[in-house]
Protein backbone atom coordinates (compact mmCIF):
# COMPACT_ATOMS: atom_id res chain seq x y z
CA UNK A 1 0.00 0.00 0.00
CA UNK A 2 1.67 3.33 -0.84
CA UNK A 3 1.72 6.70 0.87
CA UNK A 4 -1.59 7.68 0.17
CA UNK A 5 -3.54 4.81 1.49
CA UNK A 6 -1.83 4.49 4.75
CA UNK A 7 -3.03 4.43 7.72
CA UNK A 8 -2.08 7.70 8.85
CA UNK A 9 -3.39 9.60 5.92
CA UNK A 10 -6.85 7.74 6.59
CA UNK A 11 -6.80 8.68 9.64
CA UNK A 12 -5.72 12.17 9.17
CA UNK A 13 -8.39 12.48 6.67
CA UNK A 14 -11.27 11.01 9.47
CA UNK A 15 -9.93 13.25 11.98
CA UNK A 16 -10.31 16.58 9.39
CA UNK A 17 -13.88 15.42 8.34
CA UNK A 18 -14.62 14.90 12.36
CA UNK A 19 -13.55 18.73 12.54
CA UNK A 20 -15.68 19.68 9.63
CA UNK A 21 -18.05 18.00 10.94
CA UNK A 22 -18.21 20.29 14.41
CA UNK A 23 -18.13 24.03 12.83
CA UNK A 24 -18.11 25.41 16.53
CA UNK A 25 -14.47 23.24 16.87
CA UNK A 26 -13.65 24.23 13.32
CA UNK A 27 -13.97 27.85 13.67
CA UNK A 28 -12.04 27.84 17.68
CA UNK A 29 -9.54 25.29 15.89
CA UNK A 30 -8.88 27.94 12.73
CA UNK A 31 -8.93 31.12 14.92
CA UNK A 32 -6.35 33.60 15.15
CA UNK A 33 -6.48 32.80 18.74
CA UNK A 34 -5.33 29.76 18.50
CA UNK A 35 -3.62 29.41 15.15
CA UNK A 36 -1.06 31.92 15.58
CA UNK A 37 0.14 30.36 18.72
CA UNK A 38 0.73 27.03 16.87
CA UNK A 39 2.27 29.27 13.87
CA UNK A 40 4.73 30.48 16.30
CA UNK A 41 5.19 27.25 17.88
CA UNK A 42 6.07 25.79 14.71
CA UNK A 43 8.62 28.52 13.59
CA UNK A 44 10.38 27.85 16.99
CA UNK A 45 10.68 23.81 16.29
CA UNK A 46 11.52 25.00 12.70
CA UNK A 47 14.42 27.16 13.66
CA UNK A 48 15.74 24.58 16.10
CA UNK A 49 15.43 21.80 13.76
CA UNK A 50 16.89 24.20 11.09
CA UNK A 51 19.48 25.40 13.37
CA UNK A 52 20.74 21.85 13.89
CA UNK A 53 20.70 19.99 11.12
CA UNK A 54 22.26 23.38 8.78
CA UNK A 55 24.87 23.56 11.55
CA UNK A 56 23.73 27.35 12.24
CA UNK A 57 23.55 27.77 8.18
CA UNK A 58 20.42 29.74 8.45
CA UNK A 59 19.73 33.15 6.67
CA UNK A 60 16.76 35.66 5.74
CA UNK A 61 16.53 35.32 1.79
CA UNK A 62 13.65 37.32 0.52
CA UNK A 63 12.12 37.78 3.50
CA UNK A 64 12.23 34.07 4.57
CA UNK A 65 13.79 32.30 7.12
CA UNK A 66 16.27 29.92 5.23
CA UNK A 67 18.30 27.00 7.01
CA UNK A 68 20.65 25.65 4.49
CA UNK A 69 22.45 22.55 3.23
CA UNK A 70 20.07 20.31 5.36
CA UNK A 71 20.53 16.72 4.71
CA UNK A 72 18.16 15.64 2.17
CA UNK A 73 16.71 13.05 4.13
CA UNK A 74 15.47 15.97 6.35
CA UNK A 75 12.61 17.11 4.50
CA UNK A 76 10.34 16.42 1.55
CA UNK A 77 11.22 16.79 -2.53
CA UNK A 78 13.46 20.45 -2.12
CA UNK A 79 12.49 21.40 1.07
CA UNK A 80 9.60 22.01 3.98
CA UNK A 81 8.35 25.03 5.36
CA UNK A 82 7.89 24.67 8.92
CA UNK A 83 5.96 27.95 10.18
CA UNK A 84 8.20 30.44 8.60
CA UNK A 85 11.25 28.76 8.41
CA UNK A 86 12.01 27.19 5.01
CA UNK A 87 14.32 23.88 5.39
CA UNK A 88 16.44 22.96 2.24
CA UNK A 89 19.41 21.76 0.93
CA UNK A 90 20.53 24.27 -2.07
CA UNK A 91 16.61 24.98 -3.93
CA UNK A 92 16.74 28.94 -3.17
CA UNK A 93 15.19 29.82 -6.63
CA UNK A 94 13.75 33.15 -6.33
CA UNK A 95 10.46 31.20 -7.58
CA UNK A 96 11.11 28.60 -4.94
CA UNK A 97 11.19 31.12 -2.32
CA UNK A 98 7.88 32.86 -3.55
CA UNK A 99 5.98 29.08 -3.36
CA UNK A 100 7.19 29.12 0.17
CA UNK A 101 6.48 32.20 1.35
CA UNK A 102 2.75 30.98 0.53
CA UNK A 103 3.42 27.92 2.61
CA UNK A 104 4.70 30.23 5.32
CA UNK A 105 1.29 32.04 5.02
CA UNK A 106 -0.85 28.76 5.35
CA UNK A 107 1.05 28.09 8.59
CA UNK A 108 0.30 31.40 9.69
CA UNK A 109 -3.48 31.15 8.76
CA UNK A 110 -4.02 27.80 10.05
CA UNK A 111 -1.10 27.00 12.67
CA UNK A 112 -0.60 23.81 14.00
CA UNK A 113 -3.59 22.45 12.36
CA UNK A 114 -1.87 23.03 8.83
CA UNK A 115 -0.12 19.45 9.37
CA UNK A 116 -3.50 17.48 9.58
CA UNK A 117 -4.94 19.60 6.60
CA UNK A 118 -1.85 19.07 4.57
CA UNK A 119 -1.53 15.43 4.96
CA UNK A 120 -5.32 14.89 4.69
CA UNK A 121 -5.25 16.99 1.07
CA UNK A 122 -3.05 14.63 -0.13
CA UNK A 123 0.41 13.37 -0.94
CA UNK A 124 0.35 14.05 -4.85
CA UNK A 125 1.24 17.66 -4.79
CA UNK A 126 -0.46 18.55 -7.89
CA UNK A 127 -3.68 17.98 -6.55
CA UNK A 128 -3.21 19.07 -2.86
CA UNK A 129 -5.14 22.34 -2.77
CA UNK A 130 -1.78 23.91 -1.11
CA UNK A 131 0.55 23.00 -3.00
CA UNK A 132 -1.98 24.45 -5.83
CA UNK A 133 -2.32 27.38 -4.27
CA UNK A 134 1.49 27.63 -3.71
CA UNK A 135 2.34 27.23 -7.14
CA UNK A 136 2.78 24.31 -9.26
CA UNK A 137 5.14 25.91 -11.36
CA UNK A 138 6.65 27.99 -8.41
CA UNK A 139 7.42 24.88 -7.03
CA UNK A 140 8.53 22.40 -9.43
CA UNK A 141 5.65 20.35 -10.09
CA UNK A 142 5.46 20.98 -13.57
Amino acid sequence: MGISGSRFERGTIRLVGWGVAHPKLKKFLLSRFVALPGYWFATICGFIWGLVLSLGRISVLNGMLVARRCPRWAFGRGGTTIGAVFLTHNALSPEVIEHEKVHRAQWKRYGLAFIPLYVAAGQDGTKNRFEVEAGLKRGGYV
